[in-house]
């Protein structure tokens, strides 16, 4: 990985592979795409589409077709295969379903040989990052959910909007479970480098109408909101998607919110939750531990404690 031709695979050509191809296609972040869905004309329409981007892209991505087993030489593959919830299904309702179909592509694609790295955005995200890396074998680093790192984005969004600034000038995270239990250690937020908690103290005039709580529920509430108006959440995630992999094939050493499967940090192991960690060649170099305030760390070992919990139903029903 880093020299030759990068190749990506992208598992599920719904409305976030979709999203995450285009993406890659107009940042120029992979030279190959293959596109894989369980209807290969699908699949290939897809590929086709795409592929008429050429024409106005800064460079030229090859796009096409194929199957899982033929993921063998990817250097990235990004599974978003899965079903979208139904009415008010929270995500973790979708575990039965997605453990099944999840569980079938890893086995077919290590069966191809491959030695990459998975990234993972088929909900609920963290306990199927956690299926993926069981079931492949791979080591830890290379297994990586898309995590809280969207709900990292909104939160920045949100906070832009407040503050009337670029969203990129915010730094911080929503962490734990890509869910309910998600919350915003605000302790570690901050805009233009000053902690948010400080100018909201030496401003509390200018201020006053800024709600946090209101800003973290809007935060974990933004993915069912576009949810609940058009069926579907795509463009955020398949850039988080774009953003997480061209780390990877870059070696970019970008900090991220990903789901992360942890082994003593934060003193949790063998589970995978949202926190931020250094993304480069070979997926997760680091775990970055956060010196979290006293209610966000009750917040997270709640989160953690959920997460858990749906772990063990995947022991129970293999």
């Amino acid at each position: 990985m880093g020299k030759g031709t990068r190749r990506v695979a992208i598992v599920g050509a719904g409305m976030v592979g979709s999203a995450c191809a285009y993406s890659m296609i107009n940042q120029s972040i992979c030279d190959e795409i293959m596109i894989i869905d369980r209807t290969y004309d699908k699949a290939v329409a897809q590929a086709l589409d795409l592929s008429h981007c050429m024409e106005f892209a800064s460079t030229r991505t090859k796009v096409s077709a194929g199957t899982l087993e033929e993921c063998g030489d990817m250097d990235v593959v990004i599974l978003t295969a899965g079903r979208n919830p139904q009415g008010m299904e929270s995500r973790l309702e979708l575990l039965e379903e997605s453990k099944k179909i999840t569980g079938d592509i890893v086995n077919r694609i290590m069966a191809g040989g491959f030695d990459g790295v998975f990234v993972v955005a088929a909900n609920p995200v963290d306990i199927i990052t956690y299926l993926v890396r069981e079931v492949s074998g791979l080591p830890r680093s290379r297994v990586i959910g898309t995590g809280t790192s969207i709900d990292s984005s909104r939160l920045k969004t949100l906070l832009s909007d407040v503050f009337s600034i670029d969203p990129r000038s915010v730094q911080g995270y929503a962490l734990g479970e890509h869910g309910d239990s998600q919350f915003v250690a605000w302790s570690h937020v901050t805009i233009g480098g000053k902690p948010i908690l400080q100018i909201l103290s030496e401003h509390k005039e200018r201020f006053k109408e800024v709600d946090l709580e209101a800003i973290e529920r809007r935060t974990k509430d933004a993915g069912w909101e576009i949810f609940t108006r058009k069926g579907n959440t795509q463009f955020g995630i398949g850039n988080a998607l774009a953003y997480i992999t061209r780390s990877i094939l870059n070696d970019e050493h970008k900090i991220i919110a990903v789901s992360a499967i942890l082994d003593g940090e934060y003193g949790q192991r063998d589970l995978c939750i949202g926190v931020p960690a250094i993304v480069g060649k070979g997926g997760i170099q680091e775990v970055l531990e956060l010196n979290l305030a006293e209610e966000e760390e009750r917040k997270f070992l709640k989160s953690c404690s959920v997460i858990k919990e749906n772990i063990a139903k995947l022991v129970e029903t293999a």
